[in-house]
């Protein structure tokens, strides 16, 4: 499987993680990497603290970390793995409100800066700033279009059609194996912790 998605602290309404897979599957396949691995965690504050304080030296919760397979001592090793991305839910409900955009579309883009962080992207010029928003909004924009429409049930209904989001509901098995895996990791994750003019 190319996408898995574990959910801790959760489910989290409004964030499907069948449609989450999906839209991490199309942004791999926007980046060429179809035939990679990723691996999302879907969690809440107090464990992305947990891991921001570990590998980045700073106890407080963030909206995004990426563990690339791929960098360090032993990436050789990874094969078609890229890596993990760990998104606080709470963190990003908290930036979608303040962006009056929903939830699932805040998730998506933390999703797809984590991806370009998983690739060797980086902000840490006003430059690459600048194409890595430009990239991240591509990758947001792939994964909207495999989004299922919702259907009218009659032309009556046609003005009137609303898609809900289901929740997600289901607990990784190995979520605990995961944070085992994460926590040996030897290379320190990059993480996204600007909201401005996202």
């Amino acid at each position: 499987m190319p996408v898995q998605i574990s959910i801790e602290a959760g489910p989290h309404a409004g964030v499907s993680s069948r449609s989450l897979a999906r839209r991490a599957v199309a942004m791999m396949q926007a980046v060429q990497m179809g035939d990679s691995e990723l691996s999302v965690l879907l969690t809440g504050d107090n464990q992305i603290t947990i891991l921001n304080r570990i590998y980045r030296h700073k106890d407080r919760p963030t909206d995004v970390l990426a563990f690339a397979q791929r960098e360090g001592e032993h990436g050789e090793h990874a094969g078609a793995i890229l890596g993990d991305v760990v998104i606080s839910v709470e963190t990003a409900r908290r930036q979608a409100r303040a962006r009056r955009v929903d939830v699932v579309s805040e998730v998506t883009m933390l999703l797809a800066h984590g991806l370009l962080h998983l690739l060797g992207w980086d902000h840490d010029t006003p430059a690459k700033d600048r194409r890595m928003r430009r990239e991240t909004e591509r990758l947001c924009e792939a994964a909207r279009a495999v989004e299922p429409r919702a259907r009218p049930r009659s032309a009556a209904d046609a003005t009137s059609t609303v898609t809900t989001h289901a929740r997600a509901t289901t607990r990784s098995k190995d979520a605990q194996s995961r944070r085992g895996r994460t926590a040996v990791k030897t290379k320190r994750p990059r993480a996204a912790v600007s909201t401005k003019s996202r």
